[in-house]
């Protein structure tokens, strides 16, 4: 590799350091407190190489400015269809994948010591620099294939830490809802890759920003709406805002680096490099200002009424990424773009350092701001979270869970009486018959549940009895007693065809046969 053919190692660095991290744990080397020096070293510096290759690619860019995409070959090619394994080299890619170095390889050596002897440990590191790959994917990728990519390990990775304490029922529960959220906006950038494949013919970004030009106000809109519902998904804005606020759960550092700087931001990252699309489309436009402004007014109302420093942090930094919507709506890209990069340096600092704050802040909490002091309404409905969190539990997380519980009784009461399987009701005592049987002697060989089940008990009873009664009663068997007599008449028949008279015979029988 030369020149800019350098920044595939700096998503790829973050995640060969969780592969090895995770190897060295399954081999016991790095394990409990002993282990945490290997894998700090692991994720640190890796890290740390990712930041200097950017800072490097940045000089680079500066002297002779950028080649815009650089492309290292296929990385899936099936027929006539071909993802590349393109990266992206221009301003936006570049500052954004230098925030993102500077603000992991910070987090990643602030946990070093503020997970100290913490159980997860390892596991926590794995996550982070999952997530840290991911990141860097999201921004540097120069198709939308690689982008899904990075945006699944994002998304992964920010599940395992919110349920990071998963002995909890809590933080298993906020896990669930965030999975479940996000899942929603990955149907959507999924829509989104298969419709610009099929009317483009390509998923190059670089494409993408060519051929906007000629699509009409409908095609702009049904090509964004999929990305747009993605990145509404991921920013946390109305109707998916609930899941962000739950998602505190998980340890400080990945509080910063996921919901006050990085992760909450891909969504606002996605739609700056889908403005040629979206400055087609003014219903989009609109959507995003209304969304966006929506989202801004409910991060601004609910922290008004918040107590606690990263309650009142995460909903400050949505109101602030509602407001960035709210400029790609307008057409503000650029700004949205020196929004997304100031607001994430200066959130994920107030994160970092809200255990300082809560030891430093003492006394009662503060009054009522005036707002809200004589609209009860809006203080009730401020304090509710404008009941958008029931909203989300009855629309999202239930359904999902009872369409999970349904599969569950159709894979136990259909499937598994179709193929044979006993219900898990009924395993124990099917265990139970089986070793009674054993004690007892029986000569029962299987019990069926079904009609497969069935049908296979009743061939497995004809067999054994076949097996038994033929061939390994004592004395020999029926069976061995016929294969011994068919056995003699081969024998008589071959001492008589080897005598001169019979074989001259069945020569002369065989000529005549031919003739």
């Amino acid at each position: 590799m030369s020149g800019f053919d350098l920044i595939a190692l700096v998503p790829l660095l973050p995640l060969l350091a969780a592969g090895l991290i995770a190897l060295l744990h399954l081999a016991g080397i790095a394990q409990d407190e002993t282990g945490e020096p290997w894998t700090a070293r692991l994720a640190v510096w890796p890290a740390a190489l990712a930041l200097l290759i950017v800072l490097g690619l940045d000089l680079a860019a500066l002297a002779g400015g950028t080649p815009g995409s650089v492309q290292l070959g296929y990385w899936l090619v099936s027929g006539g269809f071909e993802v590349g394994a393109s990266f992206m080299v221009d301003a936006l890619a570049l500052g954004i994948g230098t925030l993102v170095a500077l603000i992991a390889f910070l987090t990643l050596r602030f946990s070093v010591n503020y997970l100290h002897r913490e159980a997860g440990f390892h596991r926590f590191f794995i996550a982070m620099c999952l997530f840290a790959g991911g990141m860097q994917l999201i921004v540097l990728a120069g198709n939308m294939a690689f982008s899904f990519v990075g945006w699944e390990l994002a998304g992964v990775s920010s599940y395992l830490l919110i349920g990071y304490a998963y002995d909890r029922p809590t933080a298993s529960g906020n896990a669930l809802r965030a999975l479940v959220t996000n899942r929603i906006g990955d149907a959507g950038f999924v829509l989104g890759i298969a419709l610009a494949y099929a009317w483009l013919g390509s998923l190059e970004w670089s494409v993408l920003s060519e051929r906007s030009q000629p699509f009409t106000t409908l095609a702009a809109a049904l090509l964004g709406i999929g990305f747009v519902v993605a990145a509404l998904a991921k920013s946390a804005q109305v109707p998916f805002a609930p899941w962000i606020a739950r998602a505190l759960e998980g340890p400080t550092p990945s509080s910063a680096i996921f919901y006050g700087a990085l992760m909450v931001h891909a969504g606002v990252y996605l739609l700056l490099r889908l403005a040629p699309l979206i400055e087609h489309s003014p219903a989009l436009m609109g959507l995003l200002v209304v969304l966006g402004g929506s989202t801004a007014l409910y991060g601004y109302f609910v922290g008004l009424t918040q107590t606690d420093v990263k309650s009142a942090l995460i909903f400050a930094t949505t109101t602030q990424v509602g407001l960035m919507f709210v400029a790609c709506g307008l057409g503000w890209f650029e700004l949205a773009a020196w929004h997304l990069a100031l607001h994430a340096a200066f959130r994920s600092y107030q994160f970092l350092a809200s255990p300082s704050y809560m030891h430093l802040i003492g006394g009662a909490a503060r009054p009522v701001p005036s707002l809200l002091a004589h609209r009860q309404w809006l203080y009730t409905a401020a304090l509710q979270r404008f009941w958008l969190e029931p909203l989300a539990e009855r629309l999202l997380v239930r359904p999902t869970r009872e369409l999970a519980q349904d599969m569950r009784v159709i894979d136990e009461q259909v499937v598994s009486r179709l193929v044979g399987l006993p219900e898990k009701a009924k395993a124990a005592a099917l265990l139970d018959r089986v070793e009674q049987a054993r004690h007892q002697g029986a000569q029962a060989v299987v019990y069926g549940h079904g009609a497969a089940g069935k049908l296979l008990e009743r061939v497995a009873d004809r067999l054994d009895h076949f097996e038994r009664h033929l061939v390994l009663q004592a004395g020999g068997g029926r069976m061995a007693w016929l294969l011994r007599q068919v056995g003699q008449w081969l024998v008589a028949v071959e001492s008589l065809l080897e005598r001169p008279r019979y074989l001259l015979l069945l020569i002369m029988a065989t000529l005549v046969v031919i003739l």
